[in-house]
């Protein structure tokens, strides 16, 4: 399933972004969907997982209370809205589509997006 991140760019320290990932076809809703980012110099790591239907979600421990995940399955969307953001937040996003359940959130699925840049910096 293609997918396209959009809504990275520059945010300080202490405020908000949102990303958002636009797939195409009709199987979005059949998939568990998670944003990953990979910060420079370090290994990918998974950020947070929603399940098909969005009633589960599922959070890194780096993340959780500050981001939350959601989709709306009607425009083939998901989002990562970003609070009290932190300069370790830095890092490109991936969005990320698979069928892995929603507590493997260190297997990704098979499908990538290109990913989007977030720096958090004052």
């Amino acid at each position: 399933v293609p997918l396209v991140e959009s809504g990275g760019g520059l945010g300080q320290p202490g405020g908000s972004l949102r990303i958002s990932c636009a797939a195409s076809g009709s199987t979005f809703r059949g998939y568990f969907m998670s944003w990953y980012r990979q910060a420079p110099g370090k290994e990918r790591e998974p950020v947070a997982r929603i399940s098909p239907g969005g009633a589960g979600t599922k959070y890194a421990d780096s993340v959780k209370g500050r981001f939350t995940i959601s989709r709306d399955n009607a425009k083939n969307m998901m989002y990562l809205q970003m609070n009290s953001l932190k300069p370790e937040d830095t890092a490109v996003y991936y969005c990320n589509a698979g069928s892995g359940g929603l507590y493997n959130i260190n297997l990704p699925g098979d499908y990538w997006g290109q990913g989007t840049q977030v720096t958090v910096s004052s």
